[in-house]
């Protein structure tokens, strides 16, 4: 998600919940909903230090390559714009795309959300991709 040894640092107006496989599924959900987990996915597109970016174009085949043979039923791409301080500690900001999903209950789904992960890592040659997980109530 970020150049070489960087931390990402990405605000995200959802609430933190815990990590992936760590989070319980709520109780108390509406009759119309169901319990699950909700899944973000932060994905940096600034590579190296040369102020190259993941293309529109080849973010759009990660996405139809990579997560929708995963997660089919579907899912949710936003814009955002992420920041972290480097190593030298100056602000470094960059354009994200945050994946978000309703996952599938199992541990499958974990475990297709962080091949995801390191495909992307490989792929666009990131350091990381952040992951949060929280419990939700999901109706459609």
């Amino acid at each position: 998600m970020i150049r070489s040894s960087r931390p990402l640092v990405l605000a995200l107006t959802a609430v933190a919940g815990t990590l992936a496989g760590c989070a319980s599924l709520p109780t108390g959900c509406p009759a119309s909903s169901q319990p699950t987990q909700w899944t973000q996915l932060a994905f940096g597109r600034s590579i190296g230090d040369q102020g190259d970016l993941v293309s529109e174009a080849d973010f759009q085949h990660f996405v139809d390559s990579e997560i929708t043979p995963r997660f089919p039923d579907g899912l949710t791409i936003l814009d955002a714009r992420g920041q972290w301080r480097g190593p030298d500690g100056r602000l470094v900001r960059e354009p994200s795309k945050i994946l978000l999903l309703a996952l599938p209950s199992g541990a499958e789904s974990l475990k297709k959300v962080d091949e995801i992960r390191a495909a992307y890592r490989q792929a666009f040659r990131q350091d990381s991709v952040m992951w949060v997980t929280q419990p939700a109530c999901v109706a459609f």
